[in-house]
């Protein structure tokens, strides 16, 4: 059995964003003072769509974690303290609101404030999350960010929900009707990573959270470059078989408009490097790898590699000689 057949099948998976940080943050450089400390950075995981931080499936990835490298602090991203409150924040909410909250839960927490950094893992739409939170915060600053399945070039459609769910079929029915209204942007969470290559004015004009995370408005945050630049490694998890993510390339920042797929080094994002995307890939920290399997398909034998091959020490930071390839 694989290690997240417990998570849903779901996709597991801001105009300005307006910092709500405890304490002015003196640094989101990754300090080098600790190279000799042999005791693992500690690891985030957030967690997707229909899921919960203590859902048996995420608990299960935290202990993996700590297998792999034995005494690594992990912290679940929770919007609630309340599981089932924390369910609906994956459907409800202003994403722009829970990336900020999560700042300042990080910023705060007495562990990972004092850390010279901290790993990242992402599941599905949490993965996304975590680049924002990269990008617009970064305090305590990531080193690694490995996200697996997630809709970093937005969605344009979902995979069915399943009958029994009435909270993703309300979700799903306010998506379709009126995607682009002011409320349906600041309160349905899908929303506002949906992007259709189709309209695209309407998307730069009113997503409230992807065409900001992403640079794609006339006017850059230079700071959000900087960010994902520092990164040591942004490795990219593709599901072979997603059914789920319309369209799957999305994990790779790939633009599909309809039979049409354009690679991210074939774009202006890209070539532009409005997100510090090629100046990561430049210094090889940019990952494109693909898992067999559809969306959540985990075995322990991926995540097992991708955490002892990424995480760990401070010390430890993989020589990994081979480039991302070509795509």
């Amino acid at each position: 059995m694989t290690l997240l057949q417990k998570l849903p099948v779901f996709l597991t998976l801001a105009s300005i964003f307006r910092p709500i940080l405890a304490n002015p943050t003196p640094s989101n450089q990754i300090s080098s003072s600790d190279d000799e400390d042999d005791t693992p950075l500690p690891v985030v995981i957030w967690h997707g769509l229909g899921d919960t931080f203590s859902a048996d499936g995420i608990q299960s990835v935290g202990a993996l974690v700590e297998k792999i490298n034995p005494g690594t602090f992990v912290y679940f991203v929770r919007l609630d303290e309340s599981p089932s409150n924390d369910r609906t924040a994956t459907f409800y909410g202003n994403v722009t609101e829970q990336i900020a909250k999560v700042c300042s839960d990080l910023a705060s927490h007495p562990i990972l404030s004092t850390a010279p950094a901290v790993d990242a893992v992402g599941f599905s739409q949490g993965g996304q999350f975590l680049r924002g939170y990269v990008e617009r915060c970064n305090f305590p600053p990531v080193r690694s960010l490995v996200t697996f399945g997630s809709q970093h070039n937005g969605i344009v459609d979902y995979k069915a929900c399943s009958a029994a769910d009435w909270l993703c079929k309300g979700a799903m029915a306010l998506l379709h009707g009126n995607t682009w209204s002011s409320w349906v942007q600041s309160r349905l969470v899908p929303a506002q990573y949906f992007r259709d290559p189709k309209d695209l004015d309407s998307y730069l004009e009113h997503s409230n959270f992807l065409a900001d995370i992403n640079n794609e408005r006339k006017q850059k945050n230079e700071t959000y470059a900087k960010n994902i630049a520092n990164l040591e490694n942004f490795v990219m998890y593709l599901f072979e078989e997603d059914t789920t993510v319309i369209p799957k390339e999305t994990g790779w920042f790939e633009e599909v408009n309809g039979t049409e797929t354009t690679p991210l080094r074939a774009r202006p994002m890209y070539h532009e490097d409005w997100i510090g995307l090629r100046a990561l890939d430049r210094k090889g920290g940019l990952k494109f790898t693909t898992t067999p399997g559809d969306h959540m398909q985990l075995s322990d034998e991926v995540l097992e590699q991708a955490f002892a091959q990424y995480f760990g020490p401070l010390k430890s930071t993989p020589k990994d000689d081979q480039g991302p390839g070509e795509l």
